[in-house]
């Protein structure tokens, strides 16, 4: 494992440093578990006494937090620690030795006529449909699937399991019978897309499955054919968008959520976790519940008198006996 001093982190990364920038770091640790060469970072005042408590060598902290670091020894202050810690775990890992392994995998399957950036990793056991195009400096880890005509852009990630253009749920009932529709679309995934384990993304029934640039998508989700993801839009693990909805850009989808079909969510719109999604939402804000989803103030409201409604009803009972003529 590479050291690196933190008169490097800062020439790389930026941040004022406070201490000596030939000390060396040799770990990235939580506040609570790091010790003597170790960095750690403090993104939120709740850890402060974390912070008091850290034997790490330096922390990287916010304005709000430099004297209390400063105390305890050496950091690094920066205006968004989080965004900074976030740069510096990819400089900590761009640093470390790494072993030469083929661009495509011998145990991957790859049509011939898929299109292949030079640059691209195809990690063990992936498969590659025919017509399928896979961008620079993209990486599918193992075991991921690729359909046919499926589009996947530059610089994105697909952790192990993910299948990018199954067939969409798409049946005509007839006769006691299901009819399959085919599915004749495709999934055209932007830039710096990054995509969670066991992830499945339909391809569209007749139009295209879009996810913009920027997107970012936990475990085991399920997006639905026809569905548009608007670019740096977040979505937590065990969430699911039924088909043909659109969501907008920037949005959050908490762990658990869905939405319903043929909706749209507007830009900038926050949903919890495990809400569920009924109608269109055009208006940006934070929604909550599942009795049914509401602007959040307004849903806390309802679910602070969902939780009086017993001693409510037997007041009412008793007002009702007590007024009988």
């Amino acid at each position: 494992m590479v050291t690196l001093k933190l008169g490097f982190l800062t020439d790389q990364l930026g941040g004022q440093l406070h201490g000596s920038p030939d000390t060396q770091i040799s770990r990235l640790a939580p506040l609570v578990s790091a010790g003597q060469g170790d960095i750690s970072f403090l993104s939120h005042p709740k850890y402060i006494s974390q912070l008091e408590k850290s034997q790490a060598t330096c922390v990287v902290v916010g304005k709000a937090h430099q004297e209390a670091a400063a105390m305890r020894g050496a950091c690094i202050v920066t205006d968004h620690p989080y965004a900074y810690w976030a740069k510096l775990t990819q400089l900590w890992v761009s640093q470390q030795p790494s072993k030469q392994v083929p661009h495509i995998h011998p145990s991957a399957v790859v049509d011939p006529t898929a299109e292949i950036h030079p640059s691209a990793r195809i990690g063990p056991l992936c498969v590659v449909e025919e017509g399928a195009k896979i961008g620079e400096g993209t990486w599918l880890k193992s075991r991921v699937t690729v359909s046919s005509y499926c589009e996947i852009g530059s610089h994105c990630i697909l952790h192990s399991g993910v299948v990018v253009g199954a067939d969409g749920f798409g049946f005509a009932l007839h006769d006691q019978r299901w009819i399959k529709i085919e599915q004749l679309g495709r999934v055209i995934i932007g830039n710096h897309v990054e995509i969670g384990a066991n992830t499945c993304i339909d391809r569209g029934a007749m139009e295209d499955t879009v996810l913009e640039e920027g997107v970012i998508l936990d475990n085991l989700i399920q997006i639905g054919h026809n569905v548009r993801i608007g670019k740096h839009t977040a979505m937590a693990g065990c969430s699911a968008i039924a088909g043909s909805s659109t969501i907008g850009a920037y949005c959050t989808i908490g762990g658990g959520a869905g939405v319903l079909g043929h909706l749209q969510l507007a830009d900038h719109v926050h949903i919890s976790s495990y809400a569920l999604v009924s109608h269109s939402i055009l208006k940006p804000g934070t929604y909550s519940g599942m009795f049914p989803i509401d602007e959040n103030s307004q849903w806390q409201k309802n679910a602070a008198s969902l939780k009086q409604l017993h001693s409510l009803r037997e007041r009412i009972k008793n007002l009702e006996k007590n007024n009988k003529p």
